[in-house]
């Protein structure tokens, strides 16, 4: 073959592997969380896209952030009357936050628990009304299976999607940290009782019967624990090198010279505190020789230092990333944590709500962030006292480097990882030979009383049947003993 006709040859076949491959994305049917976890998810439907999957996303009519007219997703949206939007969680916020500044801490734990459980009840009602409409649409039932999907990527913090993943009989992967029970490792993975006690109940079942959980955290972060083989540790995978920044904010972190920036971010959720805690926050940053970026939304604190600069939206990452920043201020929600950790940047955290607390105890226990609460935070100085022991000591910043460095140090980035086993999953079907089937056992069978019972019984049936043997031979004996005598 001439040099021009093996050229032609290798064109062709190049063309065609590209086809081959669009041709072959398969359909991915995905059912999220709204909010901070829609934002993170949104990262790897966005990835899967660019792959050649094409990717429906199930929403709810009263939805927050999943927005129609996306490029790498189409939208499949269920009618309901009421959703988890801003309407429903920002006055959850604004009870929490009254709550925990309450004058009676025994009293404010209480009440506490009340307005978690209550809102929690709540969101499960909203679950259940959105399941209800899903499964009682028979157009929408029709139309999900005949797009024949080859996976379902769920949140099951959310729960009306691994039961609709189980009724479209569909291979099931998590998108998980948390489900509608608590932490994702307690349904999965071996958790003795001394650690935190759980109760079983049939919807385990269906928890447990996913071919993959994709955890978004990972063992940098995680405690040591037992785990299971369709576990894929994905934790910061939403982290990347930092891009340059808008003229106006590398123009503004340039200005802080050599004692560099500090940011503020409490998430999606939390978008206002009240006024005496912004005042105190922005008094505490005034008095400090570092640039301020807060992203605040709500009345400009009367106390605003000229260090301190406000706005409605940052590249949070970006941020993180750059060279200047010297502290992360945080309500500690997943996402930045582990940004936070990514980068190196060491944190004082502000925690409102669900796993914000555990999420920054972790750093705390690795010595890598501060905590306070939001009942003394405008209290004695303690919010600005706080940031001074975290810029002022380095072991803060080394530790968080230590973990950045450990978290980086891996064959495969979490990124590449959650798209090989998502791929993986959808090429073979499902993954049983990688999934437990424990969950299936009655708790008899899976602590094995049955077999015990059974070589107990077989035991003591044992000795029972020498025992009657040696006293039958004894018996003989003796009374063939007293006829001789």
């Amino acid at each position: 073959m001439s040099l021009q006709g093996k050229a032609a040859f290798v064109f062709v076949l190049s063309i065609s592997s590209l086809l081959w491959g669009v041709s072959h994305g398969g359909r991915i049917l995905v059912v999220p969380l709204e909010g901070s976890h829609w934002v993170n998810i949104d990262i790897l439907i966005e990835a899967l896209h660019s792959r050649g999957h094409t990717v429906d996303v199930i929403r709810s009519s009263q939805n927050w952030y999943i927005q129609d007219g996306a490029q790498h997703y189409n939208t499949i949206t269920v009618p309901v009357t009421e959703g988890f939007n801003h309407d429903f969680i920002i006055p959850i916020v604004k009870r929490i936050i009254d709550i925990e500044r309450g004058e009676r801490p025994a009293w404010n734990f209480v009440s506490l628990q009340l307005e978690m459980f209550t809102s929690m009840y709540r969101m499960h009602r909203l679950i259940c009304q959105m399941a209800a409409n899903i499964f009682t649409d028979r157009n929408l039932m029709n139309t999900l299976k005949e797009n024949k999907y080859d996976l379902a990527l769920v949140d099951p913090a959310w729960g009306a999607g691994l039961m609709l993943a189980h009724a479209l009989k569909l291979p099931l992967a998590y998108y998980v940290r948390w489900i509608t029970s608590g932490e994702g490792h307690f349904a999965i993975a071996p958790s003795p009782l001394s650690h935190i006690p759980v109760i079983e109940v049939r919807y385990s079942e269906l928890i447990q019967g996913a071919d993959l959980w994709l955890m978004r955290v990972d063992f940098v972060f995680e405690y040591p624990r037992p785990t299971m083989p369709n576990v894929v540790y994905m934790g910061g995978f939403q982290c990347k090198p930092a891009k340059p920044l808008p003229e106006h904010l590398e123009e503004f972190v340039q200005s802080s010279g050599e004692h560099g920036v500090i940011i503020m971010s409490l998430g999606t959720f939390v978008s206002q505190l009240p006024a005496e805690i912004t005042n105190e926050i922005a008094a505490a940053f005034a008095k400090l020789p570092q640039k301020i970026i807060w992203k605040h939304e709500g009345d400009r604190p009367a106390t605003l230092g000229n260090n301190t600069l406000l706005v409605d939206w940052m590249p949070q990452n970006d941020l993180l990333g750059h060279p200047k920043t010297k502290l992360f201020v945080a309500h500690g929600g997943t996402n930045g944590v582990q940004e936070a950790m990514y980068h190196g940047v060491p944190v004082v955290g502000l925690p409102v709500f669900f796993d914000q607390y555990d999420n920054l105890l972790r750093l705390k226990e690795r010595g890598g962030a501060e905590i306070l609460s939001l009942r003394t935070v405008d209290k004695d100085d303690n919010f600005l006292a706080a940031l001074k022991r975290v810029l002022n000591d380095p072991s803060y910043r080394m530790n968080m480097q230590r973990l950045s460095g450990l978290h980086r140090d891996a064959p495969m980035k979490p990124m590449d990882s959650a798209l090989f086993w998502i791929e993986f999953v959808m090429r073979h079907k499902g993954a049983a030979h990688l999934r437990t089937e424990s969950y299936r056992l009655p708790w008899y069978a899976y602590h094995s009383v049955d077999v015990v019972l059974f070589l107990t019984g077989a035991v003591l049936l044992t000795i029972l049947a020498c025992t009657t043997m040696i006293r039958c031979l004894f018996t003989k004996i003796c009374k063939r003993k007293v006829k001789n005598e």
